[in-house]
């Protein structure tokens, strides 16, 4: 049998965060076991993993039965699956959609307090725990994609940006305590635009929409307490192209809290639509290190 030791499982969701993870723990050595989400996960996963299985959203103990069954003993959850589309149909129809299974049923009915992010992958990650699959840091294998602090691309904040960081921050740190979302949009020290359950690229739609004068920052944090086991700041390509096309004119993301998604590109599409991308640190006094 193989050593739970050279072996690690990977429960993949949407985007490009799964191919990190499963890349970097194959380039560290290690076996990876995926379990693919079923309808998320991307076709990359499936064809570079070492051993795939798939299974639905709501099958918890799917999840659990086949890692251990391969002696799997820790695992990394990585990816979205969008909460929104759950909203989209009564709750009779989730569960014909979904189909839960028993682990399922309990994790989400009578184990998690409400429906917050943290509170259910905490509820999850417990379950995980108690059945012998242990959840770790999901940014693990891939230290080198976390964002650093300063200017990243070739792009400063101007003075009445950097202004405007200053109250995003501080908006978006109590958004994220609160385990409400991650990113603000700002604009002249007004808040233009919050996440919720729609997602930062839905956020950063409606805040073009709202400020069609454009010219707004996004700022984008981890919570003050942040778990580094699920839903970590992710930025990426796509994250750029939706800034320009809803007009905005900054990120700001938060240093070593932040995942940057194909961080070439990211930077060069920035750099080629004049959008500043900036890492900073919580404790960075007075704003940024440009």
């Amino acid at each position: 049998m193989t050593s739970s030791q050279n072996t690690i499982g990977l429960i993949a969701g949407q985007g490009d965060f799964p191919k990190l993870v499963l890349r970097g723990a194959q380039a560290a050595g290690l076996r990876v076991v995926v379990v693919g989400l079923r309808g998320n996960c991307p076709d990359e996963v499936r064809e570079e993993a070492d051993v795939f299985y798939s299974a639905g959203v709501a099958r918890l103990g799917r999840w659990i039965r086949v890692l251990r069954r391969e002696g799997v003993s820790r695992a990394i959850l990585a990816g979205r699956v969008r909460k929104s589309q759950m909203l989209e149909m009564p709750k009779w129809r989730q569960m014909l959609a979904y189909l839960p299974d028993w682990t399922s049923i309990r994790v989400w009915f009578f184990r998690s307090g409400d429906r917050r992010n943290d509170t259910l992958l905490r509820a999850v990650a417990d379950e995980m725990q108690a059945k012998g699959v242990e959840l770790i840091d999901s940014t693990a294998y891939c230290a080198d994609a976390m964002a650093s602090e300063g200017r990243l691309g070739r792009i400063s904040l101007t003075t009445s940006q950097a202004a405007d960081v200053e109250l995003g921050w501080r908006i978006a740190k109590e958004m994220g305590r609160l385990d409400i979302g991650q990113s603000v949009a700002v604009k002249d020290k007004d808040i233009i635009a919050v996440e919720a359950i729609e997602g930062t690229d839905a956020m950063i739609s409606r805040a073009g929409s709202l400020c069609r004068t454009g010219g707004w920052v996004l700022v984008k944090v981890a919570k003050p307490n942040q778990d580094m086991r699920f839903d970590v700041p992710t930025v990426g390509p796509d994250t750029v192209r939706k800034i320009v096309d809803a007009r905005g004119s900054a990120i700001v993301i938060e240093a070593g809290k932040t995942l940057m998604l194909q961080k070439e590109e990211l930077l060069e599409l920035a750099d080629r639509h004049g959008i500043a991308v900036i890492g900073r640190c919580d404790a960075t006094p007075g704003g940024v290190k440009s």
